[in-house]
């Protein structure tokens, strides 16, 4: 079981926020890069970055951060990337620059043409983030809620040659209220590619149950706020994943 280490970037800085609210923010390091060094050392076997301006501005806006995170990292471990990725010009320019994996949000489920040409082009290279609240997927920041079903969607994706699904339930994420276990079983389930669970993930009880669930196909959890408050031992919780 991955633990992945969340590194929310806004205005170059390290920050979290409640459940995805830009005006609910807390800045808990002024060096991104830094905080990836802390997070290796701490035993770490991937990391997730978000650029949060760029969710909201559609292209990437915190460049230089991502570039800092991966010279410290180097290629010891692979780096994930969500946030404001719409064409196939910037994926290249990430996975040039180091990145293993980069992360299709709001253009998968509204660009669906997107995604497909992303996964014929960098193979290997692609993850869908899946955003919902009562099985239903939301885009644009959270703020518009489809109709659209994440298992019928993910499915599809699936299809098409992406590596793995990060489903998010945001009615928990920055919460620490527990991670939608049962949700998150029921789509790998339903899959064959792996599913990264994601938000609200609080304390040990949640890390022996989604190890409980790795049979199912649930390959990690990305670990935000826990893991920033001490809430959640983020070294045991790897020792233990």
């Amino acid at each position: 079981m991955l633990v992945i280490p969340a590194i929310d970037l806004k205005d170059g800085h390290c920050v979290r926020l409640k459940q995805g609210d830009m005006d609910q923010v807390t800045t808990f390091s002024e060096s991104p890069a830094d905080m990836a060094e802390h997070w290796l050392a701490q035993g770490a076997r991937r990391l997730h970055l978000v650029d949060l301006n760029g969710a909201f501005a559609g292209k990437p806006q915190n460049l230089a951060a991502i570039k800092a995170i991966l010279a410290a990292v180097g290629s010891e471990i692979p780096v994930q990337l969500g946030g404001g990725i719409r064409d196939l010009d910037t994926i290249e320019r990430y996975i040039d620059a180091g990145l293993r994996y980069v992360i299709i949000g709001t253009a998968a489920v509204k660009s669906p043409g997107f995604l497909k040409d992303a996964c014929a082009a960098f193979g290997g290279h692609i993850i869908v983030g899946l955003d919902a609240k009562d099985g239903k997927v939301a885009t644009d920041g959270w703020s518009k809620l489809t109709g659209h079903e994440v298992v019928d969607l993910a499915a599809k994706f699936q299809d098409w040659g992406v590596e793995s699904i990060i489903y998010t339930d945001i009615g928990r994420d920055g919460m620490l209220s527990g991670v939608n276990i049962d949700a998150t079983v029921k789509l790998a389930q339903a899959l064959t590619i792996p599913v990264i669970a994601s938000g609200g993930l609080s304390n040990m009880a949640d890390i022996e149950a989604l190890c409980a669930a790795e049979e199912a196909g649930v390959e990690g959890v990305i670990a935000g706020r826990a893991i920033y408050t001490g809430d959640l031992d983020f070294a045991a919780a790897q020792a233990r994943g």
